[in-house]
């Protein structure tokens, strides 16, 4: 794999991958802006090395942002041959063994399995070769975004937070955005489902203070296993170096007792007291494509600073779909496809979370079916394994399906007897999911598109039918049975009035504001403003869907704060378009923002009065 992060740039720049950017660039909000542009163009665009930041050390973006140069990360060609090789890893070892030579058979593979564990290295590492400690280690030194203009600040949005079980001395590394309140604290975003929050709970009940270190950069595969969805209690650094073919080299930390890779480029070290009042940290532009609003999460004090002489900031943004993010998700999809189908769903033939779903709420699953109604068996299986229990809308479809094909899906949507194929539930939510009255709590819906047969009776619309005021888009209607309509945020609307007008099978109802959205926007929007128990009525067989914004406080099923989407603001918009020639990226790239600032709700991070 890859020496240090440095050695990763120099492999994208050979295949074409990368473009240097050499004029003077502003890590608040700029450095952003210009990487949204370049991440929402064809594939994804190239990767960005901005060398000339105000904060001294280059700074990289959009790493992840293409199919290719998440292959890359990964060391392999394509990302289809992550699934192949934990395939047969898996097939080998669970397989039943006939005699005593097939057995035989499996010591070189657990041999070369031992090399894969992460090992200590004594003395300092790469990442320590300039130490800062004390009023040093000073976090301006640092280049850390701004992203998005209603931030509360700036924003580490690759971080590597290390922390251990106090009880049973188990590592975790998980990825928790951290907001720089001064030099010396930060936020230390982890949500109540995540292991560092368990870990945090049992420093407190303990009464002692949590050791916490944070690396960034060294590489790629280190952040992308931070992200993974390991089981807790498995060391991310196994799954790295499993990916690596080689191990994971650690180096303990100047001022705590945590063990970081010894190549990566930064490491702040430090730690959580949980005797302290949790602080307020937020808003942020995250990447449901909505601002995640202020909460109280607890805060992070700062011992050191360490870092390589010649370090690269490694940096992500995220928003509005798509981005880096559904390329990291491309690798999941892969990597973990074998490990369900071994312990969770064995029906399970193959696996897409579209980026509109933002990754957790729209899944699609192929499956064997040996018996009626199994795809209700796998849809509550899966709703109850990992962190697929955050999934929204889940769509299992037969084996055969290709279902990265829009043609094989709008067919099995089309034709499907909602009536027959809806699933219902509830059950656990990203506690960044604002369209839910409770926080991390709400309805799931699975459509069984595993029997579906020709539809016999025809689409139907009476525009006629419809209440005044309520506009109409057909364009999806004849291929995906769904009839798109646009009306005011507060106009009531009978879901049972609107089945009278149209015989079709879905029925979604948009803001006016969200008319010119393509049809992958709008899918991305109705899947991020719904709840389903709130939101969609069976009438008939035809679902009725309200994807509009909801007013909050308005009834008690409401949630109380309802947020903006994200979008630069025009300020920074007209700076990047007045020196994209100085950035030598090559042809004109508009901002995104200016399309989707239509969907705008006020001028905040939050939908005011």
């Amino acid at each position: 794999m890859y020496k240090s992060l440095q050695d990763f740039v120099e492999k994208l720049e050979g295949a074409g991958e990368l473009i240097r950017i050499g004029t003077p660039v502003s890590s608040e909000l700029e450095i952003a802006e210009i990487t949204d542009r370049m991440v929402k163009s064809e594939g994804g665009g190239k990767a960005l090395l901005f060398e000339k930041t105000d904060k001294g050390f280059p700074v990289l973006t959009n790493l992840y942002g293409s199919e290719r140069r998440m292959a890359m990360a990964l060391g392999v060609e394509h990302l289809s041959d992550i699934s192949e090789r934990f395939d047969a890893l898996i097939g080998t070892v669970t397989s039943p063994k006939e005699n005593f030579i097939d057995k035989l058979r499996l010591l070189p593979l657990l041999g070369e399995a031992s090399q894969w564990f992460p090992r200590k290295k004594s003395g300092r590492g790469e990442c320590q070769q300039v130490v800062l400690e004390g009023e040093e280690a000073k976090l301006s030194i640092l280049p850390i975004l701004k992203c998005w203009p209603h931030d509360g600040g700036r924003f580490v949005t690759l971080p590597m937070v290390h922390t251990v079980d106090p009880e049973r001395g188990i590592r975790n590394v998980g990825m928790y955005r951290m907001q720089v309140f001064d030099d010396h604290t930060t936020g230390m975003h982890w949500h109540r489902h995540k292991t560092g929050a368990r870990h945090y709970e049992l420093y407190k009940s303990r009464g002692e203070r949590m050791p916490v270190s944070v690396s960034i950069g060294g590489d790629p595969v280190y952040a992308y296993s931070a992200t993974a969805p390991v089981p807790d209690g498995i060391d991310e650094y196994l799954l790295a170096s499993l990916l690596r073919g080689k191990p994971v080299k650690l180096v303990k930390c100047i001022t705590n007792d945590i063990y970081v890779p010894e190549d990566c480029d930064f490491v702040i070290e430090g730690y959580v007291d949980p005797t302290e009042d949790k602080v307020l940290e937020g808003d942020f532009g995250d990447h449901t494509g909505f601002y995640s609003l202020t909460d109280c999460y607890p805060k992070f004090h700062i011992t050191a600073i360490t870092h390589r002489k010649n370090a690269v900031y490694p940096a992500t943004i995220v928003g509005i779909p798509p981005q880096e993010d559904a390329y990291i998700a491309m690798a999941t999809e892969r990597i973990f496809l074998a490990p369900i189908r071994l312990v969770m769903q064995p029906e399970v033939e193959d696996m897409y979370m579209p980026s509109a779903g933002t990754q957790h709420n729209i899944t699609i699953i192929s499956m064997r079916q040996l018996y009626e109604r199994q795809a209700s068996k796998v849809a509550l299986g899966l709703w109850g394994a990992g962190q697929m229990m955050f999934n929204k809308y889940l769509l299992l479809t037969p084996a055969s399906t290709n279902i990265r094909s829009e043609e094989d899906m709008a067919w099995l949507m089309r034709n499907c007897d909602l009536r027959k194929s809806l699933i219902r539930s509830e059950g656990i939510y990203d506690v960044l999911d604002h369209a839910t009255a409770t926080c991390g709590y709400g309805g799931k819906i699975a459509l069984d598109l595993t029997n579906v047969a020709e539809r016999e009776e025809k689409i139907t619309f009476d525009n006629n039918a419809l209440p005044e005021g309520v506009v109409a888009d057909t364009t999806l209607l004849d291929k995906w049975g769904a009839l798109l309509l646009f009306a005011d945020n507060d106009m009531k609307i009978e879901a049972s009035e609107l089945a009278k007008a149209a015989k079709c099978n879905y029925i979604v109802i948009f803001d006016c504001r969200a008319e010119k959205m393509s049809a992958n926007e709008l899918l991305w929007l109705g899947a991020a403003n719904t709840e389903p128990t709130r939101d969609i009525a069976l009438c008939g067989s035809t679902l009725v869907v309200d994807a509009r914004a909801k007013r909050p406080n308005a009834h008690d099923e409401n949630p109380s704060r309802w947020p903006n989407i994200v979008t630069a603001d025009e300020k920074t918009i007209r700076l990047v378009d007045s020196r994209w020639t100085e950035y030598g990226i090559g042809e004109f790239i508009a901002s995104p923002s200016e399309r989707y600032s239509a969907l705008k709700l006020s001028d905040g991070a939050e939908w005011s009065e």
